[in-house]
């Protein structure tokens, strides 16, 4: 039997309540405590909550990790460290403690039982693909194929100056 090969994946993690640098750290812990292994982490960055600006601002992170994990398995991971780090089930766009989204799994371009991949929204996103661009300045998408460069030149200026490094 072949060995199954690592995958490479980007993952994104934000929080907006508590101790925000902290839960990111603890989630970063966790993912190479669960056969994830970090290649390369991004600067933070700080947004303005959406939809509600009201709510708190968000820290925000992008991961280039690699794993064995199938992406069913790695989204089971990243929903059980959300919770073991006081993310409860609530509305839409709510506060959190900690959300970690798999942004792209391997280049994967499909739906595999109910992971939408890649993730359906990263490229309207300022927190995903500012932080992407710092650590995959060649990274493409997988499903439109545009250069990440191109994706970040879509965005709003309002988007483009939301953003701050932390």
């Amino acid at each position: 039997m072949l060995e199954k090969q690592a995958k490479i994946i980007y993952l994104g993690i934000g929080s907006n309540l508590g101790d925000r640098f902290k839960n990111i750290e603890k989630a970063k812990i966790s993912l190479t405590e669960n056969q994830i292994t970090i290649i390369k982490s991004s600067s933070y960055y700080e947004t303005p909550s959406w939809p509600n600006i009201d709510y708190p601002k968000f820290l925000n992170i992008v991961l280039k990790v690699k794993t064995n994990l199938d992406a069913i398995n790695l989204l089971n991971i990243c929903k059980k460290i959300e919770k073991s780090l006081g993310r409860k089930k609530t509305s839409k766009n709510s506060p959190r403690e900690c959300d970690i989204d798999i942004l792209d799994y391997n280049k994967m371009n499909n739906i595999v039982k109910n992971i939408n991949l890649p993730h359906p929204r990263m490229h309207k996103r300022n927190f995903v693909l500012i932080p992407l661009f710092e650590i995959d300045k060649n990274w493409t998408h997988p499903k439109s194929r545009q250069h990440i460069k191109s994706l970040i030149f879509s965005l709003s200026n309002a988007d483009i100056t939301s953003i701050k490094q932390y």
